[in-house]
């Protein structure tokens, strides 16, 4: 494994991590071509990322993770100028089903398919990144980004509550061991708004202040969402609301799918007293794979992530088998197989299991695991 160059700071160095950019005149595509066509979008975004993945291989060049801010430049654009971006997509896409087009039912659920693959798959991502942030430029992009697709409440539930929590029954999106996606979406669905809210009235309890707040960020939340449905209802009335609701379903489910790949069967070691170890890299499903990676800008290095949630995405680190568990596939394949249970207990279910022998030999009883709790 190469260690740590300084990260480049040329244009081209950073192009790969553009390649989201190439949705575009693809979606442009599906909307004019309409039929088949529709599902276009999906089809480049996964298959021939995941085809690509198997011709490229890995990546376990680690950068720098000292490189100069300066360095990251190139980097960074290409999240602090996609909300123009997916907000052209999403909106002309209304417009265009709603006044010029004659789509059928499955083109339309075909082709918001596919715009959700951007709001969702891309979209989604870029606000992780930017939420993750200090300077509210960047925040408030990613909250931009995140009421573009109904899910506002992510930033409070992922920030207050999942980087807090992961690996332990508090946190709803760890996956429980031999829990499917179609048991796993409906429970975060209910479970992380609720999570999400008491986490800042507590945070507001702390400082004196009732939940209802001004300050409460829900206040923005509700605002941003509220503007971005009046947005779609001027568009395409309320055919187009719902057409804006549909992209907003589709990104979420692929944003869950993701939650889901990232800690499947993976728990923190119980302490006793309510403790539970510190998060290690191991607490992660790492990938090292180099498109799929280049089209989630790093998303993959997520026991990094973890590890070091205020590293851009650019210097997350990967890591070896010895130091996290190590997923066989990128995200664009993994979430296939996520996609039917049955295929994902065979190929990561003898994976959680040796990697409970690994690195937690000592453990004998993992029933409450298992189970998510410890009572």
């Amino acid at each position: 494994m190469t260690e740590h160059p300084t990260l480049s700071p040329r244009l081209k160095d950073a192009l790969p991590f553009w390649i989201s950019l190439t949705l575009i005149p693809v979606v442009m595509f599906a909307a004019r071509a309409g039929g088949a066509w529709v599902w276009i979008v999906p089809v480049y975004a996964w298959f021939m990322t995941t085809l690509i993945d198997f011709v490229m291989g890995l990546n376990t060049v680690n950068p720098d993770p000292q490189s100069p801010p300066q360095n990251l430049f190139w980097y960074r654009l290409i999240t602090l100028i996609w909300f123009p971006i997916q907000a052209a997509v999403i909106y002309g896409t209304i417009y265009y089903a709603t006044h010029v087009a004659d789509y059928g039912l499955v083109e339309l659920l075909g082709l918001f398919f596919g715009v959700g693959v951007i709001s969702g798959t891309i979209g989604i991502v870029y606000a992780h990144e930017l939420l993750h942030q200090k300077n509210r430029v960047e925040r408030w992009l990613g909250d931009l980004l995140l009421a573009s697709v109904l899910y506002s409440h992510f930033r409070s539930e992922h920030l207050l509550v999942h980087h807090r929590y992961v690996g332990t029954p508090r946190d709803a999106v760890t996956a429980r061991y031999n829990e499917g996606f179609h048991r796993f979406l409906p429970r975060v669905l209910i479970e992380c708004i609720g999570s999400a809210w008491a986490a800042e009235r507590d945070m507001l309890a702390r400082k004196g202040h009732g939940a209802f707040h001004r300050s409460n960020p829900f206040w923005r939340y509700g605002a941003l969402q509220l503007g971005m449905l009046v947005l779609a209802y001027l568009v395409g009335g309320w055919f187009g609301v719902a057409l804006f609701a549909l992209q907003a379903f589709n990104a979420i489910w692929q944003l869950e799918v993701t939650n889901y790949i990232e800690h499947y069967g993976l728990t923190r070691k119980y302490l006793g007293n309510g403790k539970y170890e510190h998060v290690l890299p191991r607490h992660s499903w790492n990938a090292s794979h180099k498109a799929s990676n280049w089209l989630l800008i790093n998303l993959q290095r997520h026991s990094d992530h973890h590890y070091k949630p205020d590293r851009r995405f650019p210097l997350l680190q990967t890591y070896s088998s010895d130091e996290a568990p190590q997923l066989p596939f990128g995200y664009t394949t993994m979430g296939i197989l996520a996609l039917c249970p049955p295929l994902w207990r065979r190929k990561m279910n003898p994976r959680v299991r040796a990697w409970r022998r690994q690195f937690y030999p000592e453990i004998t009883n993992w029933t409450p695991y298992n189970k998510g709790t410890h009572d």
